[in-house]
Parts: C-alpha cells; structure tokens; sequence
C-alpha cells in the first residue's frame, strides 16, 4: 500500500494527504490493447465473456491537467458500459481514446495501450490542478460521467449538447474502478453525508440519467399523476426511475423478467408489476412491428386493466427487443424516452402509431452538472435510496461485470476500491439515523 492510501484511509486531514507523494503508478480494472482482437479473431460470436478481456493490474499514473483532480476512489460500481468496453462492442473503446487524443495537448494522455474502465466514482479529492477553484484536496465527492469541455458555446446551455461530450471511463481513459482516477472539476458533485462510500458510487451513471429522462427539462418533463412504464423496473436505471416517478407523484408501471424481479420492484414502489412473460416477450418481437404490435397491444390492456389508461410517458433504454412495443403502447401524444439499446440499435417500429397519434421519441444521454446536482440533492434529503445490492472488491471487477452481462442483478453492483470494507465513508450519522436503514437499503446488500 503507498503512502498516500495509507495516509487517506487513516483519516488524514487535507494538509496531511497534501505532502503524502502521489504514487507513480495505481491498481486499476482496465482493458488491455492487444485483446482487441481476442473474440473476432478466436471465431468466438457467441458468449463474449468479459472475464477474458478484463484485467486488474497497475497502470501508469497520469500527469495532471489544470482543470482536473486526482481522486482516491473509495467505492465505484458496474454499469453496462463496461459491459460495452470488455467485449469490444459495438467499437473497441481504444478507438475512442485514439479519436480523443488527435485533439491534441492534454488530450493525448489518454491514448495508452490500456483503457481505465468505470464511469461512477465516489472517493476523496487528494489533487487539484492548478485552474481547479471550487474544490479542495480532501473534499468528499461523487463523479458525474459527463465529460464536458466548459470553453464549448453549447456547453453553457447544457453540457450534454457539447460536440465534445463523452461519457468518462467509456470513452476517455482514468475512469472509477481503480484506486485513482483522473476527472475534470466539472464533474464533480458533493457526496451526500450520510451515505456510504459504495452507496454513493452507485448515482451518477443511473440515478443522474434516470433523473434527466423523466424528471429534466430536456426529457419527458414527467408531472403528478403521470402513469410512467419502465422497463427493467428491478435494474439499476429502472430502480431509480421507480423511485423518481413516486416521489414526483406519479404510477410506476413497471416490467421485470422473474417473480424474484417482480418483488423487488413492488418493494422500490411500483404500483403495477408485469412480467415480461405475460406479454409475450419470451421470443424477441424486436425485428417484426407486427409482434410489436402485438405484444403492446397485450401490454396495453393489462395496464388499462391496473390503471384504467395508457402510460404517459415509456422509460425507455432496453432497445431492440422492446422499442416497437414502447412505441405503440404509449398514450396519444406521450413520450417514449430512450437512453440507450442493450438488447441492440437498430429498432423496428410501426410508424404509424408514432405519426399519427402525435407521439415523441426524446433521445436521453447521462445528465448535466445541474441535473447531476439536483438528482444529489434529493438522495441527500432522503427522497430517493440507492440499490446497490451486491459488492464486490475491485480484484473480483470481472465477475461483478459478468453478473451484470448476463442480467442475473438486480439494482446496481458496486464495486469497493480503497474502501476496505462496506459501510464506510459516512460522515452524518445522525441524519442517516433519522432517514433509517430500511429506507436507505430497500435491497440488502449480499
């Protein structure tokens, strides 16, 4: 162990881990550059097993732009993402830092013939670049995967419309499943107090899109008493969305694979829970909108059924196998909003259903800082709980992200880095003491 964890991990104050030497290298969860080949090549197109491609080793520490720090990361957790990244699917991620690093200066630190995974990150600030004014070495902070260039026009309207957005530990290098990680000050976002470490790792990817999808002025701008229907009610985007759409006033319509999924997100507040057998979805409906169609017209009766209308607005983010569904199923003039396609890209649809009933699509993508920050805030009050369900340490990342390949979670899987064990890095007691531990671990870490 360096000298700096030592020094973080005991407590330290700032000044402390100030003259504590950053170490010249780091143990970090990371793709190696020669396995780009290793699937394509082997003739393996069935299971792509991220435990092959997955390493966890040192790295090489990188030096520090003006506008970033350096984080000591106590707790970070698997999304999808990485997923992505370990099976090389649907781009290797090294083309992306290869494309990021033609930009020139600080950029080109990130083409490295290794790629740092992991865009959620809570942990301690323990460097601060010279241009860095609104934070200081030993604040506590989560990490928003935004990665924004704040000198970009479109950026002061909405980081998220910048033509340079990437998502951080995706498509840059020095994500959060590592001891360190390298981020730029506007990523950051004070970590609610009364939180774990590994409870608050598991916001900003999740919570933060979720947030944005449904609740932002950019999304589908949900009111009181909108009937909401979420795919993947028990996962880590949908246990937010459930949690969202209740505390905003709204029906949460939600739709899991099992019995085990369907209590769970009973238990997170759904009004309404289908399982996706009842529908049909056994076999993929995603390449025929005459299934679709079908299949949403199942859907839809079961939710008039339940609820006496159709859905307002479909949370969108499964992707081939569901998007003709959401489509049709949605109420005239409601929204389908997406942020992403996990069963695929490319989506099939009748429409008909969308032009004629005055439908909208709205294209989603993580959260701004101010999104990120009001999402934060209601985790602080105590409004909105995290899921983490499972916790791995960073030495077993690649199972952890093997679960989360073959949808066998539920909720979110965090990932503990420094953080030697669970349950640390609460800092209110007392307010976490008020909200309880029932409301705060609606699932029970196993």
């Amino acid at each position: 162990m360096d000298d700096l964890t030592k020094t973080v991990l005991s407590g330290a104050s700032p000044e402390e881990i100030e003259r504590a030497p950053l170490p010249s290298h780091f143990t970090a969860a990371h793709l190696r550059v020669e396995d780009e080949g290793v699937f394509g090549d082997s003739g393996d197109i069935g299971d792509k097993d991220v435990r092959r491609t997955l390493h966890v080793g040192a790295v090489r520490m990188p030096e520090l732009a003006p506008d970033e720090v350096v984080l000591a990361v106590m707790a970070s957790s698997v999304n999808y993402n990485t997923v992505w990244s370990a099976k090389f699917e649907p781009l290797s991620t090294f083309r992306f830092l290869r494309s990021y690093a033609k930009q020139g200066g600080w950029a080109t630190r990130h083409d490295q013939p290794f790629h740092v995974l992991g865009s959620d990150a809570a942990g301690v600030v323990v460097r601060v670049g010279s241009g860095v004014r609104r934070w200081r070495v030993g604040d506590h902070v989560i990490v928003s995967p935004a990665y924004v260039d704040d000198q970009e026009a479109a950026t002061q309207s909405d980081g998220m419309l910048s033509e340079a957005q990437l998502a951080w530990g995706f498509e840059t290098n020095y994500g959060g499943l590592a001891h360190y990680a390298v981020a730029r000050a506007s990523q950051l976002v004070p970590k609610p107090a009364h939180l774990s470490w590994e409870e608050a790792a598991s916001i900003p990817v999740c919570g933060g899109t979720a947030y944005r999808m449904l609740v932002g002025d950019r999304g589908a701008r949900m009111k009181q008493g909108d009937i909401v229907l979420i795919w993947g009610a028990s996962g880590g985007l949908g246990s937010y969305a459930v949690q969202l759409v209740k505390n905003g006033g709204g029906t949460a319509v939600g739709v899991v694979g099992s019995e085990r999924k369907a209590q769970i997100a009973r238990k997170l507040g759904c009004d309404v829970v289908i399982n996706r057998e009842e529908i049909g979805l056994g076999d993929d409906p995603g390449e025929d909108p005459e299934q679709a169609v079908k299949a949403g017209r199942r859907l839809g009766a079961i939710i008039r059924r339940e609820v006496g209308e159709d859905p307002h607005i479909v949370f969108e983010h499964v992707g081939r196998a569901t998007f003709g569904i959401s489509v049709f199923v949605v109420r005239r003039g409601g929204a389908v909003v997406t942020c992403g396609s996990s069963t695929g890209y490319h989506h099939s649809f009748d429409n008909r259903y969308l032009w004629m009933r005055l439908k909208r699509i709205i294209g989603s993508h993580i959260a701004n800082l101010q999104e990120m920050t009001e999402c934060a805030r209601l985790f602080g009050q105590g409004k909105i709980a995290p899921v983490v369900s499972r916790v791995y340490p960073l030495a077993e990342v690649a199972e952890a992200t093997r679960l989360v390949q073959l949808n066998q979670h539920i909720g979110k899987v965090g990932v503990l880095c420094l953080a030697p064990e669970p349950g640390l890095g609460i800092t209110a007691p007392g307010l976490r003491a008020r909200i309880g531990e029932e409301t705060l671990r609606p699932l029970a870490i196993q």
